[in-house]
């Protein structure tokens, strides 16, 4: 009888410890798989990064499973994910690369309001603004050039193609108008480009400070902070598509699109938009990191190489 309970005894010890095994087997299947999207997420990144700002990004250095940059023209080292917990206000308030490139924004046209915790394009790396466009308020001035906006001369930072764009999306938006009239109400008399500005209630400088954001004609139910979810809704639901979209075109994103909705607001966004528009799909785990992406370009193969031979894994 005993010699049979040792039997089970043992049994059951070399059962345990099988199973034991299996799970930590699973375990570590399942940290490999999420190491592995990890690593193709923050290689999308750094693509989109590098294609949004070809002019001011070098480079790359560090090495997956410890820090990584994004080297700008300057010589500045951006780190790239800071690996410390945050909640959404800290991402807010402290957004490293990863953190201003978590949430996919969505190209799709929407007529409800966002979940308050979904604010794609809101976060913004201070670092990287003040690189592109200008460190000081004196330097970002120095950048500014106009453009015109209803018959009137309104300021836009002309680095990054950011004028550029806006005046490309204001001669589509105005050619819409063409063919419908009643877009121009949604348009003008725009509210504003430039304006050095801190976000109210917060430390932070305003997009408008760097002069990569427009506010077109307002209405009281534009902002979360001036609105009920309900107005700003009705304001929502009544919005032109198709000017959203001729923005969306030209890299900006729309605050629209944010749970804290800011309904007048489109910001040049380059970044963004690029990983909506190459990265917003779901991928098979067979196909490669930057599928989806114009890859074909000479440009974009060279920048896929550069962030493979940083990035061994």
């Amino acid at each position: 009888m005993k010699k049979i309970i040792l039997t089970l005894l043992c049994l059951g010890i070399i059962g345990s410890v099988w199973s034991v095994a299996n799970a930590i087997t699973e375990i570590r299947a399942v940290f490999r798989s999420e190491d592995k999207e990890y690593i193709k997420t923050m290689k999308q990144d750094l693509l989109c990064l590098k294609m949004a700002y070809p002019d001011y990004i070098v480079g790359f250095e560090g090495k997956i499973g410890d820090k990584v940059y994004v080297v700008m023209k300057s010589g500045k080292k951006i780190i790239y994910d800071d690996k410390r917990e945050k909640n959404q206000e800290e991402k807010l308030a402290n957004p490293d690369l990863q953190d201003m490139l978590e949430q996919i924004y969505p190209l799709t046209t929407t007529r409800k309001l966002m979940d308050k915790s979904f604010d794609p394009g809101r976060s913004r790396v201070y670092e990287l603004m003040s690189e592109v466009y200008g460190a000081s308020e004196a330097n970002i001035k120095r950048n500014l050039t106009n453009v015109v906006i209803g018959g009137r001369y309104c300021q836009f930072n002309k680095n990054n193609r950011a004028a550029a764009s806006l005046s490309a999306a204001i001669k589509e938006v105005n050619e819409l108008i063409k063919s419908n009239k009643k877009i121009g109400a949604y348009v003008y008399p725009a509210s504003g480009t430039y304006n050095y500005r801190r976000i109210a209630g917060t430390n932070r400088l305003s997009a408008h400070s760097y002069g990569i954001a427009i506010d077109l004609a307002g209405s009281k139910w534009d902002y979360w902070k001036w609105a009920t979810a309900e107005q700003g809704q009705k304001r929502l639901s009544t919005y032109p598509v198709e000017l959203v979209e001729v923005f969306e075109r030209n890299n900006f994103v729309w605050g629209g699109k944010w749970g804290h909705f800011d309904i007048l607001h489109f910001e040049y966004r380059p970044e963004i938009i690029m990983k909506a528009r190459y990265f917003g799909g779901k991928q098979k785990n067979d196909e490669k990191w930057f599928y989806g992406a114009p890859a074909e370009d000479e440009r974009v193969k060279e920048y896929i190489k550069q962030i493979d031979e940083t990035l061994k894994e």
